[in-house]
């Protein structure tokens, strides 16, 4: 998986080499195919680049100096040489998602049937030019040690933190289905990134190395956000599945546990466990994603949404196995009468 980094203003270097570009045509019924997927896999992968450079990832520096001290319980030097010092990492780590209600065991279990003759293409375009592919990354048993590397990873450090991080990804895709039922592809496609846009029926994507290449996207093209990528990215090779990995919204807010005030007018009449919720609810959000955010048991929080809701001040749609509540219209109008649409820190719910 190859990054594209962000906008930068151009340099000499620049100048010289031009950022490539990608290109997937959406022809014929592909038009109509572009579908989105969240890969557990794929989001753990992509966050072993915050073990080479932590900085790159201010955001999640909670997490990482949470789980810092955990590195010891696992096989690092397989971990650390999954990632090139591009920060790339093997093609066939983040392969395209199937849907949005992809399971970690089930991606995991499909490693097990990659062709060694894939393992060793991706991992040595991984590693172009002169820097030479570590050698825990060959032989008969580098795939197997792969995946039990992963499995610790990821049950030390990743799961206990999962269902955060999926709801944070489940409303960022369901905002994109609005945007695109109400303003079309090219519309969503241009607030993915500054480096995606939708020229016709081509959607182009910029980066920063590498030659320019077309694909057809006959079979359709798969959006998977991802909280640890820096922009965009795309596969590193043109005979993978379109696949365009892009940095969703809310993702700020990803480990907020502190409270936000609300108005002292709306508090009054709903009471300041709900007026809070309504406003943490600027973007979709599961009862598991706010329970979370507030450090409660979604118990508690389902019974303010339901009472919500019952007021006619949340809409509420299924979405997969989850159910994500957004603010009405009514809603919307009663926090602009109230004023409580400031920032900052949100009160802790409790149940009614």
């Amino acid at each position: 998986m190859r990054t594209v980094q962000p906008a930068r203003p151009p340099t000499a270097i620049d100048v010289a080499f031009c950022f490539m570009v990608v290109r997937y045509a959406l022809t014929g019924t592909a038009l109509a195919d572009v579908r989105f997927g969240i890969s557990p896999l794929n989001e753990l992968v992509l966050s072993l680049r915050s073990w080479r450079e932590p900085g790159r990832y201010p955001l999640h520096l909670p997490w990482i100096r949470r789980t810092r001290p955990l590195h010891g319980q696992l096989d690092t030097e397989m971990l650390q040489a999954l990632v090139s010092s591009r920060r790339w990492v093997p093609d066939f780590l983040t392969r395209q998602p199937s849907s949005p209600l992809t399971r970690f065991e089930e991606e995991l279990a499909r490693l097990e049937s990659v062709p060694a003759a894939t393992v060793r293409r991706d991992v040595a375009a991984t590693y172009p030019g002169d820097e030479p592919v570590p050698e825990v990354l060959q032989g008969r048993n580098a795939l197997r040690r792969m995946i039990s590397a992963l499995e610790e990873y990821w049950q030390l450090c990743f799961a206990p933190d999962w269902p955060r991080m999926r709801a944070v990804l489940e409303a960022d895709v369901t905002y994109r289905g609005r945007q695109i039922a109400q303003h079309g592809l090219a519309t969503m496609f241009a607030d993915l990134s500054d480096r995606v846009r939708m020229d016709g029926d081509t959607v182009e994507v910029q980066s920063g190395a590498g030659p320019d290449w077309i694909r057809p996207a006959d079979q359709g093209l798969t959006l998977v956000p991802s909280l640890w990528t820096s922009a965009a990215c795309v596969p590193v090779s043109p005979d993978e599945p379109p696949t365009i990995i892009y940095l969703p919204r809310g993702r700020a807010t990803l480990w907020e546990s502190a409270p936000l005030p609300t108005s002292e007018a709306l508090a009054g009449v709903l009471g300041s466990h709900r007026a809070a919720l309504l406003q943490r609810l600027a973007a979709p959000a599961s009862s598991t994603e706010l329970a979370l955010g507030l450090g409660v048991t979604p118990t508690a929080v389902n019974q303010h949404l339901r009472a919500l809701r019952a007021a006619g001040l949340l809409v509420a749609v299924r979405h997969g196995r989850s159910v994500l509540y957004r603010r009405s219209d009514l809603a919307e109008q009663l926090l602009a009468a109230s004023g409580a649409q400031a920032s900052g820190v949100q009160p802790s719910v409790a149940a009614p």
